[in-house]
């Protein structure tokens, strides 16, 4: 090698080295601006309104975690909960190989051999590699790439509310759909009793010692609870089919078999402090993230303010024949710098940071109303569950009562007594006891889903730590 070509080479990795040291000075005397971000403010209540004796009633156990829905203990239920990054390449440079025919009038130097004024073709082979990188002075990619990981975040809480909230309806409906198989199945042995006490009134009628009135009463009630009966069926299908759709089935090849409720009970469910839903609820914690994101967002507006300095640099191989392409004479390069700098927007970027800072307090009014939303959804949970549990109580006592007085009447009646108005009525009130405990039941099932949905479902915020997009140096070179 020459003693001119080494002392060339020895400048440009002076003038390289400078370089990297002038830009490393300038990043570190570099400034991040905008505002940097703190969790807005909620209120948050210290306890929740629920009354005694329902805590003394429920345990304090642990939340549910993961596949919470398998505390109800219904192994059909859990069958049902279990049936449910893009890669891309974009060049910053491509090879080339082409052809082309130089016009006889170019300004540019003539290739050995021909004249400056004859046209000539020729080929042209080049295998160019561009690098550049942008100094992130005031740290508007700093800014940028903190909200684009706060928005990955939030698109993660996003997709776990979503999860959240998919098969909170499924458990939502397939307990609807129970209590309406024990709706039905109570309407179906009462229609068993009603078809006795018809034949039983139609005996005493052709003996002369009942009325047709009591045929006609006794009649009456059996065909309405028929109709009751049938009625059931059609909301159970809708139930049915809402689950088919949940867990991506058609709806005409999905069916459950029918299951009462029996003496099915909620589990025990500790609700824990007002200030634990707000690290629990992945709806909160993307409201949150997109609060983040939005803040960061303010600090990529403020950097418009500054200029931007972009370092370039170009190197690659050219040449005419394709065996002289890695030839030493083939090597062509190029560095440089930008400096950018807007003198005048017509007020452009004061309204960019006024757009930036509206989205912010726009999501902080978001995320508080959502905080808000979560506390009242706890609540009406925890109050309905404290509802339903007397509620049950006592209409267990109302059932036994009204069953009691069927017992009563039925046998005055075969005393001679009473006339059947009586049995009917109480018949009727056995019947309207009997649905409304289930009823109950059915809906105490349905709170205690709506309360493990409003309390998270057992998610944590903490796990989206983990959920980063973390850049790594060979990522640099990556194709």
């Amino acid at each position: 090698m020459s003693v001119g070509k080494t002392q060339k080479n020895n400048q440009i990795k002076r003038v390289w080295m400078c370089g990297s040291v002038f830009a490393a000075a300038i990043a570190a005397a570099g400034c991040t601006v905008g505002p940097n971000y703190h969790r807005a403010s909620a209120p948050v209540p210290a306890t929740w309104d629920v009354q005694e004796p329902w805590r003394e009633s429920a345990p304090k156990d642990a939340s549910a975690k993961g596949e919470w829905w398998a505390i109800f203990h219904d192994e059909e239920l859990n069958s049902l909960e279990k049936q449910f990054p893009a890669l891309g390449f974009q060049p910053g440079s491509t090879p080339t190989l082409e052809r082309q025919r130089l016009s006889g009038n170019r300004p540019t130097p003539f290739p050995t051999g021909t004249s400056g004024t004859s046209p000539v073709s020729q080929n042209s082979i080049t295998l160019p590699f561009t690098v550049s990188y942008e100094l992130d002075l005031f740290g508007r990619r700093r800014r940028s790439i903190e909200s684009a990981q706060a928005a990955y975040q939030a698109s993660a809480a996003a997709l776990e509310n979503a999860r959240l909230v998919i098969t909170a309806e499924v458990a939502g409906d397939y307990f609807s759909l129970r209590q309406l198989d024990s709706e039905i199945g109570i309407l179906n042995r009462t229609v068993q009793a009603l078809q006795k006490g018809l034949e039983l009134v139609n005996s005493r009628h052709k003996g002369g010692v009942a009325s047709g009135l009591d045929v006609a009463e006794e009649e009456t009630l059996l065909h309405s609870t028929e109709t009751q009966a049938k009625l059931r069926m059609q909301q159970r299908k809708q139930f049915e089919d809402a689950i088919a759709v949940l867990v991506g089935k058609p709806a005409p090849d999905f069916h459950l078999a029918s299951n009462e409720l029996n003496a099915m009970a909620p589990p025990a469910i500790n609700a824990g402090l007002p200030s634990d839903v707000l690290e629990r609820r992945p709806d909160i914690a993307e409201a949150e993230r997109q609060m983040a994101a939005a803040n960061a967002q303010i600090g990529v507006a403020k950097a418009a303010y500054y200029p931007s300095i972009d370092l370039f640099g170009t190197a690659g191989l050219q040449a005419g024949d394709i065996t002289k392409i890695a030839n030493a004479s083939s090597i062509f390069w190029a560095v440089g710098a930008n400096v950018a700098e807007d003198i005048l927007t017509g007020g452009a970027r004061r309204a960019q940071v006024q757009f930036a800072q509206g989205g912010f307090d726009a999501n902080v009014a978001s995320y508080r109303g959502t905080v808000l939303d979560a506390f009242r959804e706890v609540q009406d949970s925890l109050t309905a569950l404290t509802v339903f549990i007397d509620a049950q109580e006592s209409q267990q006592q109302s059932m036994d009562a009204a069953r009691r007085a069927l017992d009563i009447s039925t046998n005055r009646y075969r005393g001679g007594l009473v006339s059947y108005l009586d049995v009917v009525t109480a018949q009727q009130n056995l019947l309207n006891s009997e649905q409304l405990l289930v009823s109950i039941q059915g809906q105490r099932l349905i709170s205690s889903v709506l309360l493990v949905k409003a309390l998270g479902g057992g998610w944590d915020a903490a796990s989206l730590a983990t959920v980063q997009m973390k850049a790594k140096r060979k990522d640099i070179i990556a194709p």
